[in-house]
């Protein structure tokens, strides 16, 4: 074998600790012998880094007036990593065996390149330490490109190998040697055998091939770039393999890492979407060669939006995340789970009985994940919408099976929520809907297709009316009046609610001021959307909205609902205190719905609370104690209180009973355009019939 080396001490000589009395004599008793020999040989000391004896032709080589200037000097100081792990190299190949192997050196004596070449073998000390014995046999020359391309060789980190046709190691550079795992052949390096075929393949037909693979070297398994070319022994002359390695391990971990991220959520941990559509794919095309069924579980949170609108995103975030160590723990080891975004989630199932599996999935998802939980000191429950395809009788491929259980998901919403619901062909027409009506939703906000009535708040003890509510209603060019019930959904799931609220706030203020310029004292309450509400700029436009209508802050009065108080932060006092600083009063609607508490109503500004319809309706009998707590809390915290959806002459007597301030309701009228409301306004008033609420 013949590799080339470099041994690089500085040029000044640094002392070596001083020789035990009489050592030096002691290594020319018993290696003086070597004297007679014409040719430069010296002994090194593999532990100490030194020159341990020279004969005379060596001093000389070495530059070296007397035995004890060279064995004084120190050949550590400037030694190179690579001369040292090849110095390592010849220590543990002349431990395990008895050989003997020529290379070329470069020495520096004084600083100057000596080129030579130097035949190595074992040698034990007095001590019975094993040594370097070095035998110079000739002078290598001073052409300057074979010189630098033999310090290239030797110090570069590609790994350089010369192997036989028979696959017998010929040649190999510092570098490959101290990677190759000792006795094991050149195709047993390769992890995956394919690879090694792969290589031979490609060098038999093409005479070169590159490829990355796994191999077993010194370090454990690695990742390198194996490059093989074909061509000869400059030696013999014989065909050979020249094959050359870079290890890639850490570009490939890199790349690893960059794919892990790339199809990893990286709130949750789960698979994404991105994921899905290759990976999900690929274990589809698994089961469906090996003739086995699958489920698709598409997983919707209920109410997930007003827990992210009410306490903030880092909440949210917190609930998302223990939504999904739910998820783990409640499928099983095979079954798959991802993270769409937001707050949607899938599940891919294999089982032999899918449907009766499904079934039972399913129910277990329902129960773990409607479980309460603590985010931020606060008890916060959110419940499930399930949606269901199956492989492969609802879609063979991944995409397909998502809108499937997609559609089926929003069918259990329909269906009131916290349920499952399994795809059906007659779902794509309900889809088709929910489209359409998102895209006249759009033309509608531009078209400024919506209109407001007004549903008057009376006052309990005269019945006379005090103020109105302000409520949306769609004129749609085609199939005229649409209740908000129809569409306000669609505007919250789409993103419109923010852009729709803005409108009515504009269109009622505009009518406050119409009326109080005609010398009506009338206030006007107006619904705000949590996700309104929440997006930091609500005080700006309610300053933009006063200018632009010259409306009197002081008789409008904004309805938020309990879940924008549940935060309980600084940031939602800060906003309701400059609201209030403006003017504008502030009212919780549908109180005792929600999140209902004592401490929360004493740190904001409210000004009036309006109780639930579905109180009231039942205050003759189940609810009277509820609704008459929410009465009797309205009177300590001195704010106004109005009871919502009042229908029956014994309904308002109770409130009367109660000293409630104010109601709303079908006993009096219905919401009526501005004209019809108006038309109620010069004496008592009789109620009048109207639209739907």
């Amino acid at each position: 074998m013949t590799s080339h080396s470099l041994i690089d001490p500085r040029p000044e000589a640094v002392a070596q600790p001083a020789l035990p009395e009489g050592e030096l004599s002691d290594r020319r008793d018993r290696f003086g012998v070597l004297e007679q020999l014409s040719h430069a040989t010296w002994i090194f000391d593999f532990d100490r880094l030194c020159i341990h004896w020279a004969n005379r032709q060596a001093l000389k080589l070495w530059r070296a007036d007397t035995l004890e200037a060279l064995v004084a000097r120190d050949l550590s100081v400037d030694l190179s990593d690579t001369v040292a792990r090849r110095l390592h190299q010849y220590q543990s190949d002349l431990v395990d065996t008895d050989t003997r192997f020529t290379e070329c050196w470069t020495i520096y004596p004084e600083g100057r390149p000596c080129a030579m070449l130097v035949e190595f073998s074992g040698i034990r000390l007095g001590d019975g330490r094993l040594a370097l014995f070095c035998e110079h046999l000739a002078d290598h020359g001073n052409n300057p490109a074979m010189l630098r391309s033999t310090e290239a060789l030797t110090h570069t980190t590609v790994m350089i190998t010369l192997y036989s046709r028979a696959g017998g190691v010929l040649y190999s550079n510092p570098a490959a040697r101290e990677a190759a795992p000792a006795g094991r052949e050149q195709r047993h390096r390769f992890v995956r055998e394919q690879d090694y075929h792969a290589l031979m393949l490609a060098l038999h037909l093409q005479g070169r091939c590159r490829l990355i693979a796994p191999v077993l070297t010194s370090r454990g398994e690695r990742w390198h770039e194996v490059s093989g070319h074909r061509c000869r022994d400059a030696v013999t002359g014989e065909p050979s393999w020249l094959i050359s390695e870079v290890d890639v391990s850490d570009l490939k971990r890199t790349e690893a890492r960059a794919q892990h991220l790339a199809d990893h959520d990286a709130l949750t941990g789960l698979p994404n979407r991105h994921y899905v559509t290759h990976g999900f794919q690929h274990q589809l095309e698994s089961i469906g060669r090996a003739g086995e069924q699958a489920a698709l579980i598409f997983i919707d949170l209920d109410r997930f939006k007003h827990v992210n609108d009410s306490l903030g995103h880092a909440a949210g975030d917190e609930l998302l995340v223990e939504m999904a160590n739910r998820l783990r723990s409640a499928v099983r080891h095979n079954d798959r789970v991802a993270r769409l975004g937001g707050d949607e989630f899938l599940v891919l199932a294999t089982a032999d009985d899918i449907a009766g599996y499904v079934e039972q999935l399913s129910s277990r998802l329902l129960k773990v994940l409607s479980q309460p939980g603590a985010v931020r000191n606060t008890e916060v429950q959110v419940t499930p919408s399930l949606g269901v395809s199956i492989y492969p009788q609802d879609g063979t491929d991944i995409h397909t099976l998502m809108r499937h259980a997609d559609l089926a998901m929003y069918r259990a919403k329909d269906a009131g929520r916290n349920r499952v619901a399994y795809f059906a062909p007659e779902m794509t027409a309900a889809a088709q809907k929910r489209l359409t009506m998102e895209s006249e939703l759009r033309h509608a906000l531009e078209r400024r297709e919506f209109v407001v009535y007004y549903q008057p708040r009376v006052d309990v003890r005269s019945n006379r009316i005090c103020g109105a509510e302000a409520l949306v209603r769609w004129q749609h060019p085609k199939r005229g009046l649409i209740a908000p019930g129809v569409f306000i959904s669609y505007a919250e799931d789409c993103g419109l609610i923010g852009e729709l609220g803005a409108q009515v706030l504009e269109i009622a203020a505009r009518q406050q001021a119409r009326w109080q310029a005609q010398g009506l004292d009338l206030a006007v309450s107006v619904n705000l959307s949590p996700r309104q509400f929440l997006e930091g700029t609500l005080v700006e436009e309610m300053r933009r909205t006063v200018e632009a209508t010259g409306c009197d802050p002081r008789r409008i009065e904004l309805e938020i609902t309990e879940s924008v108080l549940l935060g309980n932060d600084d940031s939602t006092v800060e906003t309701l205190e400059q609201l209030a600083g403006m003017g504008f009063r502030i009212a919780v609607d549908d109180f005792g719905t929600g999140y209902s508490n004592l401490a929360y109503l004493q740190r904001y500004p409210i000004d009036c609370l309006k109780i639930d319809r579905s109180f009231i309706s039942k205050v003759v009998d189940s609810a009277q104690p509820i609704a008459g707590l929410i009465i009797t809390m309205c009177r300590m915290l001195g704010v106004q209180m109005v009871a919502e959806g009042v229908e029956t002459q014994s309904q308002l007597d109770w409130l009367k009973q109660q000293d409630c301030h104010q109601y709303q309701g079908y006993l009096f009228s219905h919401p009526l355009p501005a004209t019809a409301f108006e038309a109620l306004l010069p004496g008592r008033l009789e109620p009048a019939a109207g639209g739907a609420d």
